[in-house]
C-alpha cells in the first residue's frame, strides 16, 4: 500500500505525552540492452575489459530500526507446491548484517535507495524526528538516495536539516554533548524545485567514482507528492514530471561523460502477487507489474540502464522495455527493511556504459538482479544493537507507557479487506472523542488507510506483557499526530466522497476509507468507477443519506484537506480543530479496555464487498 503522507508531528506528541502520559527503491538492475551504440546486444558476450560493480538497494524504511510487528513484518514466500509461506523479515541490526555479508568479495559496492526512509516512522525514530534512522544509515554505509513523499511530512526545512545536520529548531539536541551530524550520504530531489528560484532544493544527481568507474544517480519522487502530503509540509515548493526530469539530468549526465545511469524513483507498481520471488516476467494471463512505474519506464531514456522505484511497498524484480524497445530492470524491495535488492551491473571501461543484456538469458556474464530476504535469524550488528538501545533507553519513560489491553491481533497495515479491524476500532474512537457538543458534535467518522501504519499486536514487544498495547506501540499504528477536525458536509458531499474511493486519482488503486460504526453500505467492486458505491444502500444509523441534509463529519487534518484524492472531504465548512488522532486513540483505549477486561477485536461488517 502507498504511504499516506501526513505532517509528524513531534514537538506535539512529546509535549502530549509529557502531559497525559520500510522495494526499495529497490535498485536495479539487470541491464537490457543499451539502445545508445554500445554494440551490446541481447545475447552477446560481455567485453573482455568490464568490472562488476554490485548495486545494493532497499526501499521504504520508515524509520523501521526494530524488526516490524505482526504481519506487517513478514515477506511471503512461493514455496515449490505453489503454497505461500509467510517468514519474519527486518529490523536495521539485520538489515546491517545482510549488507555487510552482501558486499564481501565485492570491490565495486554501491548502496543506494529509493526514498521513504524516514517518516510515519515508529516511535523509536519518530519521537526523535527521525535522528536515529539517519544515524543508523550512516553506519549502514547508505551511499545515496531519493526523497520520498514522507520526507517532506515536516516540511523542506526539516529535510534540509536531516541532510545538513543541526539539533532540532524546538526540541534541541536529545544527548547531551551530541549534535546530530545529519546524512553522510546524499538525498536527491531532482524533481522538487522551490517556488522562489526555481531550482531543485537539493542535489538532482550524483556520481559514485571508484578507480575510474563512474555511475551516476538521479534522484526523484512521484510527482503527485502535494496530493498526499498536507499543505505545509509542501508549502513552496513545486513537483515536476519525474519522466522529463530524468531525462532532462540523464542527457547533463551523458555531456559530462557519466554513461552509467540509475534512476531512483519514489514510485511504483503492483505486481500480479504479493511473492517477493514472484516471476515479474511470466507472460500468463493476468501477470506482470501494473501501476504507475510501468509508463514512466517506458517514457524513461535508453541513457538510464536501470530503475529503482518504492512508494507501492511491493517486491518486484521486473523487465519493462525502454523507448528503444529493449529490456530494462525495473526493481523494488518491499518495505520496512524487509527485503534488499542485489543487482550486478556490467560495466565496459572502454565505452564507460554498463552493458546491458537480458537478465534472462543464461550466459553468466549477464548482469543479474534479484531481491533477498531480510532474515532475522542470522547474527545482528551489534553496532545497529547498540544503537537501538541507546535511543530506547531516551524513548522509554513514554514509549513504555501503557494505554490498553486487548485480546488478539487487530489487524490494521496487515490487513488487505476494504475494511479492516484496526480501521474500524480507529474511526470508532475519533467518532467518540468528537461526538460531544463542546468537541464538534459529530455523527460519523472516516481514517484513510494508509494513515494506519501496523496492527496492533497481541504479543508483547518488550516487557509490558502479553495484550498490553503501550504508547509506543498505538504511536506505531498512527505516527503523524495529525489533528482531528469537525466540518460540516452535506448528504450529498457524503456520498460523492464515498464514490471518490473508488473513482478519480482512486479508480486503478481505490483507498476504501475506514467507518465509524454505524454507518454502513455496498461496494460492488464488479462494476467501475463511482458505479462501484451502491448510492441507495448508504445509511447513517440505520437511515438513508439525506443528500440536502448537514452532517457533522470527523476526519483528520490531511482528509480535511482533501488529501488521497477526496476532494468531497475538503469542501467542509465550520471547521472545529480537536484534540490530536493519537490522543484519541489512546483516550478510547483506556475507557474501552481493562487488564481484567481487555479489548476484542472489533468486527467488520459495516462495508458489505461484492467482488
Amino acid at each position: 500500500m502507498s504511504a499516506t503522507p501526513q505532517k509528524n508531528r513531534a514537538s506535539r506528541r512529546v509535549l502530549a505525552a509529557a502531559a497525559g502520559l520500510a522495494t526499495v527503491g529497490a535498485l536495479v538492475a539487470a541491464m537490457p540492452a543499451s539502445a545508445q551504440g554500445n554494440g551490446q546486444g541481447n545475447g552477446q558476450h560481455k567485453p573482455a575489459n568490464t568490472v562488476d560493480v554490485q548495486l545494493l538497494s532497499f526501499n521504504d524504511l520508515h524509520g523501521n530500526l526494530e524488526p516490524p510487528a505482526g504481519s506487517a513484518g513478514t515477506v511471503n514466500e512461493t514455496q515449490a507446491d505453489g503454497t505461500t509461506k509467510a517468514i519474519p523479515a527486518g529490523g536495521v541490526e539485520y538489515l546491517a548484517s545482510s549488507l555487510r555479508t552482501a558486499r564481501k568479495g565485492h570491490p565495486y559496492s554501491i548502496t543506494a535507495a529509493g526514498g521513504d526512509m524516514v517518516g510515519a516512522s515508529p516511535l523509536l525514530s519518530g519521537l526523535f524526528h527521525d535522528e536515529p534512522t539517519i544515524e543508523a544509515l550512516n553506519k549502514i554505509n547508505l551511499d545515496v538516495t531519493a526523497v520520498g513523499n514522507h520526507e517532506f511530512d515536516e516540511g523542506a526545512v526539516e529535510l534540509a536539516r536531516l541532510q545538513n545536520g543541526g539539533c532540532h529548531p524546538v526540541e534541541g539536541c536529545y544527548e547531551k554533548g551530541k549534535k546530530f551530524k545529519g546524512a553522510d550520504f546524499p538525498y536527491l530531489a531532482a524533481n522538487v524545485t522551490s517556488e522562489k528560484t526555481g531550482k531543485p532544493i537539493l542535489k538532482p544527481y550524483t556520481v559514485w567514482k571508484k578507480n575510474g568507474i563512474k555511475v551516476g544517480f538521479i534522484g526523484v519522487t512521484l510527482e503527485g507528492t502535494p496530493n498526499i502530503v498536507t499543505a505545509n509540509g509542501v508549502k513552496g515548493l513545486k513537483f515536476h514530471n519525474e519522466v522529463e526530469t530524468i531525462n532532462k539530468y540523464a542527457a547533463e549526465l551523458d555531456r559530462q561523460g557519466v554513461k552509467s545511469i540509475v534512476a531512483l524513483i519514489h514510485e511504483g507498481g503492483a505486481p500480479a502477487s504479493t511473492s517477493y520471488n514472484y516471476d515479474c516476467d511470466s507472460s500468463g494471463a493476468g501477470d506482470g507489474i501494473s501501476g504507475p512505474i510501468v509508463d514512466i519506464a517506458k517514457g524513461i531514456t535508453p541513457k538510464v540502464d536501470a530503475l529503482v522505484t518504492g512508494h507501492t511497498h511491493q517486491a518486484y524484480v521486473c523487465n519493462i522495455p525502454d523507448p528503444a524497445g529493449n529490456p530494462r530492470m525495473v526493481t523494488s524491495a518491499a518495505s520496512f527493511g524487509k527485503l534488499y535488492t542485489d543487482t550486478t551491473l556490467t560495466y565496459d571501461r572502454d565505452t564507460k556504459d554498463i552493458v546491458r543484456t537480458s537478465v534472462k538469458s543464461a550466459s553468466a556474464s549477464n548482469p543479474k538482479s534479484v531481491n533477498h530476504i531480510v532474515s532475522r535469524d542470522q547474527p545482528k550488528a551489534t553496532d545497529m544493537t547498540d544503537l537501538i538501545a541507546r535511543w530506547n533507553t531516551l524513548a522509554a519513560p513514554i514509549a513504555n507507557r501503557p494505554q490498553g489491553y486487548i485480546t488478539a491481533d487487530i489487524d490494521g497495515r496487515g490487513s488487505t479487506a476494504p475494511e479492516k479491524p484496526l480501521g474500524n476500532l480507529i474511526a470508532d474512537a475519533q467518532l467518540e472523542g468528537l461526538a460531544p457538543a463542546d468537541k464538534g458534535g459529530a455523527v460519523v467518522a472516516f481514517m484513510n488507510p494508509g494513515g494506519i501504519r501496523a496492527d496492533l499486536v497481541y504479543k508483547a514487544s518488550g516487557s509490558e506483557g502479553d495484550g498490553v498495547v503501550t504508547y509506543g506501540e498505538s504511536f506505531t499504528v498512527q505516527p503523524f499526530t495529525n489533528m482531528m477536525n469537525v466540518v460540516d458536509l452535506t448528504g450529498a458531499q457524503l456520498v460523492t466522497a464515498l464514490q471518490q474511493q473508488v473513482s478519480g486519482s482512486n479508480e486503478a488503486s481505490p483507498k476504501i476509507l475506514q467507518i465509524s460504526e454505524g454507518l454502513t453500505y455496498t461496494l460492488d467492486m464488479t462494476k467501475s468507477g463511482a458505479a462501484r458505491v451502491v448510492t441507495d444502500t448508504i445509511k447513517l444509523n440505520g437511515a438513508a443519506i439525506d443528500p440536502a441534509k448537514t452532517y457533522r463529519v470527523a476526519m483528520n487534518e490531511f482528509l480535511a484537506g482533501g488529501g488521497d484524492g477526496f476532494a468531497a472531504l475538503g469542501q467542509g465548512t465550520n471547521k472545529l480543530v480537536g484534540a490530536s488522532d493519537l490522543d484519541l486513540f489512546n483516550a478510547y483505549l483506556a475507557a474501552h479496555s481493562t487488564a481484567a477486561a481487555p479489548l476484542a477485536p472489533p468486527a467488520t461488517d459495516r462495508i458489505t464487498v461484492i467482488q
